[in-house]
Parts: structure tokens; sequence; C-alpha cells
């Protein structure tokens, strides 16, 4: 008799086995159908996003209405919000995305997940943040470019235009020279929002989102001066972050700079025209000079191409000596900290995101600020030149 109860006793499991699941475990059904009603709306939701980032990145009348209207409602409310911690809360997120999609696999095999799961659910993680990047701040790459928001045209780049830009900018370069010690970051802060406001309008630039903008100090500040990186846009939460290394003569041209960013540039080379503009308006003679001298790389490397060797020679001649060893030294404090590898490898990494973003020159876009420059000289010789005909 035992043989066959326990014959009957397996059978009974085994049928059981072959039930459905909705006879077996209703709850268990039900759960499973709530998980697929919310899986359903999430990927809605995401295609949603994709879409609109599409539309916006593809219409140039909604780009213009995205940059002009929509993100500066969406960077007072994240930075409001990013200003709430003393840290980079960026620098966290992106930290802790790296580690999710490095070691997601990891745990997935663990919980016995297939790789379809896994992959599946590291992808849409990727999309989400990849919507959230572009409608928090990085749709403003299809905005219009600087030619176009301002009245502002542009100068040909010749000889004669560029040495009027050397001479004048030499000149005043020198003049503005004062020995910067020390970092007042309250100083720099206040000046740099108020000459923002002031020159917003004129410009084509976004009036700053909060009076005090809260900046941050990077995360991990020695592995990024390994890569030479001196600020960096935070664009999860409308952030703008600072090298915890910065030296005091380009503390406050660094800081326009960024700030710039979080305005809705996303050009090297207008950020760094900006900056220029802000700080060398200043009439705090440290900040002043800081604008002056940020651009002073750009103006060499610019003029060592377009002039001949003797004429070079005279520009560099012209450089107070105060100045050059002040150059030398702060390219000597970076290069100490800088590493080949993880430098080049940074530069390689951000030439494809800026080229991938509409920013064709890649790294070289930061020295274009010169042409920048130029064009605003020539306009503003254009305005006198009329006002005193009239």
């Amino acid at each position: 008799m035992l043989p066959e109860r326990r014959f009957e006793q397996m059978k009974i499991k085994e049928l059981l086995k072959k039930r459905p699941l909705n006879q077996l475990r209703p709850e268990a059904k039900s759960q499973q159908d709530r998980r697929q009603r919310k899986r359903v709306i999430r990927y809605l939701g995401l295609s949603m996003l994709l879409i609109a980032v599409w539309l916006i990145q593809t219409i140039p009348s909604w780009s213009n209405w995205y940059a002009t209207a929509v993100y500066p409602i969406i960077s007072y409310v994240l930075s409001g919000f990013s200003n709430l911690f003393p840290f980079a809360l960026g620098d966290l997120f992106i930290f802790l995305s790296l580690i999710f999609i490095l070691f997601y696999p990891i745990y997935g095999a663990l919980k016995r997940h297939n790789w379809r799961t896994i992959a599946r659910r590291e992808v849409e993680y990727l999309l989400w943040i990849y919507a959230w990047f572009y409608l928090a701040w990085g749709l403003n790459y299809s905005q219009k470019h600087f030619y176009e928001r301002t009245t502002i045209n542009y100068a040909p780049y010749t000889s004669e235009n560029f040495k009027r830009f050397v001479d004048s900018y030499i000149t005043r370069l020198n003049n503005a020279y004062t020995p910067v010690n020390s970092i007042n970051p309250t100083l720099v802060q206040t000046e740099c929002v108020d000459l923002y406001n002031q020159i917003a309008d004129s410009l084509g630039i976004n009036h700053p989102p909060h009076r005090h903008p809260k900046v941050k100090t990077m995360l991990f500040t020695p592995l990024i001066s390994k890569v030479g990186v001196t600020g960096s846009m935070g664009p999860f939460f409308c952030e703008f972050t600072l090298n915890g290394h910065l030296l005091p003569s380009q503390y406050p041209a660094t800081y326009a700079h960024e700030l710039s960013h979080l305005l809705g540039i996303t050009s090297e080379a207008e950020a760094n025209f900006y900056a220029y503009q802000v700080c060398t308006r200043s009439s705090v003679s440290g900040i002043r000079f800081s604008g002056y001298f940020s651009v002073l790389g750009y103006v060499l490397g610019n003029a060592s191409e377009l002039l001949t060797e003797e004429e070079f020679k005279q520009v560099v001649n012209r450089i107070r000596p105060e100045i050059k060893v002040l150059y030398e030294q702060n390219r000597t404090y970076w290069m100490d900290k800088y590493s080949p590898i993880f430098g080049k490898l940074q530069d390689w990494i951000y030439d494809i995101y800026l080229k991938r973003n509409q920013i064709e020159s890649g790294q070289k876009n930061y020295s274009e600020v010169v042409g920048l420059l130029i064009s605003y000289q020539e306009w503003k010789l254009t305005l006198n030149s009329l006002k005193t005909q009239h």
C-alpha cells in the first residue's frame, strides 16, 4: 500500500505543477499584471520624452523656445534644489550611475536573472539618463549660435583684424595687471551675477536664475586635476562646479565661464567670450585682470600660427614680465598635476562628445573665442564710427 500512496502523492504534485498560474496563486498573477502595467506606463513615458527631445533638436523654433523660455524655468527649479546640498549632487549621481552600470550585471547574475532582463534594465536606465540630460540642459546645444542671438556680425579672420585685436588686447592686458594672491568667492559671485544681468539682453544670454548661485567644489578634485579640467557644468541638477586646486588668478574667469554654462551656453568658445566680457567689465581689479589673463593662451596660440616669427616675438616682448612669469608658473603648476594618459583619454572622449552635440570643431572650440572677440571688437568700432558720423 505504501508504494501506491507514494505514487498517488507524486502524481498529485505533478498535476499541481501543471495547473495554470491563475488557478494556483491568484495573488501572484495579480502582482505580475501590476508589474506589467507599470512597465508599459514607464516605457510609454520614456518614449514620449525621447520623442520630445528629438522634436526639439529637429525643429529650430522649438529649440529656440526651449533655450529662451523653458530652460530658464528648469534651471531655476533644479539649481534651487541643488543649492540645498553642500556637495556636488551631479558628481555623486554620475559616480553612483557608473557603479550601477558596472556592477548590476554581477548582481543580476547572482539573482539568477537572465541576460535579456539585465541588458533591458541597463539600456532602459541609460535611456532615462539620456532623456534627463537633454531635457534638463543638453537641448541648449540646438539653440541659435552667438551671431544669430545677437546683432553682432561675423568678422572675417583677416591679418589686419587680428593684428588690430592683438595690439589692443596686449595693451589692456598690461594695464589691467595686478597681483592676485587670494580668492574672495562672495565678491566674485556678486560681480559676475550683476554683470551677467547687465549684458544678458544685449549679448544674447539668459539672466542668472538666482541672486546667489551656489558653486560647488568637484568631489574628485585630485582625479580631475590629472585630466586638466578646471571646472564643469552639472547638467542633471543645473549646478556648476570648480576644481578645488584653482589658482587665485584663474578663479574669477573660471567661475564666470562655468556660470555661463548654467545660463544655457554650450559652446566653449562662447563661454570663454562671456567670461571675458563679464570679468573685464568688473570694477574689481583682480577680477578684471583674470578676464584678460584667461584668454592669453588662446591669443598666443593663434598669433603663433597667423603671424610671422618676427611678429610673434614682438607680441611676446610687449607682454609685461610679471604676466609672463605668472603664465609660466600657472602652466608648471597644472603640468605637475597632469597625467598624460588620463588627460589624453579625457580629451578624446570630450572631443567626441562635443562633435556629436553640434560643436563641429570639438576641443578646438575653446580657442575660437579669439574669433568672437575680433567680431565683437569690429562691431564696436563700427558702432563708434556711426556715432561719430551722427
